[in-house]
């Protein structure tokens, strides 16, 4: 029971960019915010292990002025079917803020937050790339990259990539308007390559990265996400061996999600700035060795300890 829950905790905390199946919300009976026709989109997120009708992990991410923000876990109003507002007891909020290279993650139960600058997680691709490529696991190995090209097989609105014990297949909507195919994707990359940091322990990020820059090229934002991986490797470790996230995107925000926006300001101007090493010490539910080390070398100390492969989540 207890890697269920660290499995729980992990997916709820890192479904980051996985849009999903909505929430039972219906856009045409909620006061919307039309704003800006372009950069404003609304993506839900829900998670699900194989055969499972009740979702691991649910989240809601809000583009809005050239900024995106992640909240990780939010309840749900049971009358209402929508997010709740913030609470002391609500999951991470993540804001990815392009324009000043940065990515702030705030806990609002500890009223703590830490900011990780564009160029760090530039650092950690390449430390993962140069690690994976000289793994002796195959599968590690080929996640490392930088060609896929043989194991993709494209579709018009589906994407399939098939590696050592590994299987990816994505289906695609078109973007609601001109930006939010490469709006989305600088998110989801940014995402994927923040859970990394944050949560090592998975497999290297990049071929998830290459399934994105596909999407995107084409003006698509994935509608719907799914991993398959060898049985052998997940049974060990209590995870399942498939997981699907299902997306949703609306060209709108709500009117509540402006007050949520206003909310995460709120909490941001006034919680602590702490270290990453510190943060990540107090709020990770995965255990992580090496978290209390200084935060320039609390990757380098993950990636000497060699591959884990562990299931890595379906992030969009």
């Amino acid at each position: 029971m207890d890697h269920i829950m660290t499995m729980t905790n992990r997916l709820a905390r890192w479904g980051v960019g996985l849009c999903a199946l909505g929430m039972g919300i219906d856009p045409a009976t909620v006061p919307t915010y039309a704003g800006e026709q372009s950069g404003v989109l609304r993506v839900e997120s829900e998670i699900f292990a194989a055969g499972d009708e009740k979702p691991l992990a649910r989240t809601l991410t809000l583009f809005r002025n050239g900024i995106a923000w992640d909240f990780l876990d939010l309840p749900v109003d049971k009358e209402t079917g929508l997010p709740a507002s913030i609470t002391d007891d609500c999951g991470e909020i993540v804001l990815h803020d392009p324009a000043r290279e940065r990515v702030v993650v705030i806990d609002p139960s500890r009223n703590k937050k830490t900011q990780i600058a564009a160029i760090r997680l530039e650092r950690l691709s390449a430390s993962l790339t140069s690690w994976a490529r000289q793994s002796d696991d195959r599968l590690v190995r080929w996640a490392g990259g930088p060609d896929f090209g043989d194991g993709f097989k494209e579709q018009k609105s589906q994407l399939e990539l098939i590696g050592p014990r590994v299987r990816y297949e994505v289906q695609f909507t078109p973007a609601p308007f001109e930006d939010a195919a490469e709006l989305y994707h600088r998110f989801a990359d940014t995402a994927i390559l923040l859970k990394a940091l944050m949560h090592p322990g998975g497999l290297p990020p990049f071929p998830r990265l290459a399934i994105n820059q596909r999407v995107a090229s084409v003006g698509g934002i994935p509608s719907m996400v799914t991993l398959d991986i060898d049985a052998k490797l997940t049974l060990s470790a209590g995870r399942p061996a498939s997981l699907r996230s299902v997306h949703k995107v609306h060209p709108r925000l709500l009117a509540i999600d402006l007050e949520r926006i206003q909310q995460a300001e709120a909490r941001a101007a006034v919680a602590e700035m702490v270290d990453l090493a510190t943060f990540i010490d107090h709020t990770s539910a995965v255990p992580i060795s090496g978290a209390s080390v200084q935060p320039d070398s609390f990757q380098a100390s993950e990636l000497k300890k060699g591959p884990k492969v562990l299931l890595p989540l379906p992030s969009g």
